[in-house]
Order: C-alpha cells, then structure tokens, then sequence
C-alpha cells in the first residue's frame, strides 16, 4: 500500500512541480518582455512534458530502460490518441496549415529517427542522444523564428492574466520548488511503479506504457481539455504535438546521452504503431484542418484496442 501512496504522491509532485515551473518562468520571461507567443510555444509547452523527462532520466539512470523508452513513447501515444480524442469529441480541435506541414511530419520524423536508431544494435546510445538533441535544437530555433514572423502579423491575445508577472522572490521559489518537486516526483513514480510492476508479475515496458505513461501525461491532459473548453482547440491539438516531439527528441536524447538505453521488441513495436496512430491522426486533419467528434470516438476506440494488446502480450 505504501508504494501505491508514493505512486499517487509522486505524480501529484510532477503535475504540482510543472505548474510552478511554468508560472514561474514565465513570470521571468514577461518580466525580460519575451513576446507571449514565443513563451507558450517553448516554456509552456516544455512545462507540461518535464514529468515525462523527470520520470525517463530518473529511469535511465536507475537502469531502468524499459521504463525511460516505454513512458516517453507511451505518453505520445497517450497524447494523441487519448488527449487529441477526448477533446475533439468535446468540440472541433483545428490546426494551422502551418503546423500540419511542419510539426506534425516532425512529429512522426522523430518517431522514425527513434526505430532507426533503435533498430540499429537495439541501443539508443549516447551518440543517438547527441543526434536526438541536436534535432531538436535545429526545431526550436525555426519554430522561435517563426512565431517571431507571425507575431507581427497577428494581435497580441495574452492578458497578464495568462502569465502574471510575479515577484522576482517567488518566480526563483516557484522555479526552485518546481524543479525540485518535479525531481522528487520523478524519483518517487519510477521507484514505485516498478516495484509494483514486480509485485503484479508486469515488466516495466508495461507498467510504462500504462500508467506511467498516463500518469505523466495528465498536464497535457488538463492543458488541452482546458484549452477546448475555452474555446481555444488550435491550442490543444499544437501543445500535444510539440510535446510529443519534445518528449522524443530532448526527453529520451538527455535520457540515452546519460545512460546508453536497450531497445526491445516491445519498444520497437510500441513506436511503429505511434508512427501508424501519428499517420492515421494526420490524415484525419487534412480535410479541413481538424478534427472533429468521430475522429475523437474511433481515437479512442482504436487506443482502447491497443491497450488491451500490450495487457496480453
């Protein structure tokens, strides 16, 4: 019972941790007048993925590598099958042309660079980590560029109510506390869940794939159902995308450059069907730019399926 309530306790710190992380940093960011657009795109979005880089880098130097691989594929999973599901079956979820042509193929891009590498050795190793990074850091900056390019051209939408601009004291507290939370977190949810997975007679791909996976994933979660119901759908559909990149390039990259990573059959077959569910979604939004509510249902349908193969598997 106590690793169930170190479990729980865990993942309240990651989701607890990455919301003053992010209230925090932004607060930072407001303050040095980064524009807002460029704030939501990069510290936001990182914000609600710290859990999954928390819980992987824990894992990866604990030895755990089924754990790192399986949390940081299965929350893409989770995400865009789960989280894109149930908030297109609340309403509309729309996407920039913009992003259909560049986020979502780099979406999958980076599922393929994850089987190549894997594939090759059946290691991520840390020259994989190295590439991963390096990836990911050309992304970002042409992502930054971007929203700089269509921050002229569009009006600002943030009030301060979005990001408040907080003490200098409490934005360092909130950045400390936060990170430190999300490392405790991190700590607390591998550590229990595997011992859990052991108890139960599960492996740790499993126990990765399902609860970890969702439990990590629960700031994506809450941001986008939040963001849907606010009326806001572009923005729930571009915070899973960008963190299921980020939770590939930059999570698992810092993850294998630490501790060099076994890649499984488990874990290669798990990618290939985040490569297929990635493909099936991005075909769903090239008629007019969105998703709508039976894309939702056949989402989770198909998600519900898959979770009952990896119990049997």
């Amino acid at each position: 019972m106590l690793k169930y309530l170190f479990l729980v306790v865990g993942f309240v710190l990651l989701i607890k941790g990455a919301d003053f992380f992010v209230d925090g940093s932004s607060s930072v960011a407001k303050s040095a007048r980064i524009p807002s657009l460029i704030i939501g795109m990069t510290i936001v979005a990182m914000g609600t993925s710290l859990p999954e880089t928390s819980v992987s880098v824990s894992a990866s130097l604990a030895g755990k590598n089924d754990l790192a691989i399986s949390n940081a594929v299965g929350s893409n999973i989770f995400n865009l099958m789960v989280v894109c599901g149930i908030c297109s079956a609340i309403c509309p979820l729309k996407i920039s042309v913009e992003a259909l042509r560049r986020d979502f193929p780099t979406s999958i891009v980076a599922a393929g660079i994850l089987v190549a590498a894997g594939a090759y050795g059946n290691t991520v190793g840390r020259i994989d980590g190295v590439i991963f990074l390096s990836v990911f850091a050309v992304f970002l900056i042409i992502m930054i560029q971007s929203a700089r390019r269509s921050r002229a051209e569009s009006a600002e939408t943030d009030s301060e109510e979005d990001y408040k601009i907080l003490p200098s004291w409490k934005s360092a507290l909130y950045i400390v506390g936060g990170i430190t939370a999300i490392a405790v977190g991190g700590k607390l949810v591998v550590e229990s869940a595997s011992a859990i997975a052991r108890a139960f007679g599960m492996s740790d791909n499993l126990i990765g794939m399902t609860v970890v996976a969702l439990g990590t994933s629960l700031p994506e979660l809450v941001t986008s159902i939040v963001a849907s119901k606010k009326n806001e759908p572009d923005m729930a559909l571009g915070n899973v995308i960008g963190s299921n990149i980020f939770n590939i390039l930059f999570v698992l990259g810092i993850a294998s450059a630490i501790s060099p990573m076994t890649y499984t059959t488990e874990n290669f077959i798990d990618t290939v069907v985040l490569i297929a569910m990635s493909a099936i979604v991005f075909l769903y939004c090239l008629k007019d730019n969105k998703l709508v509510r039976w894309h939702g249902i056949s989402m989770l349908v198909i998600y519900s399926a898959y979770t009952a193969y990896i119990f049997t598997r």
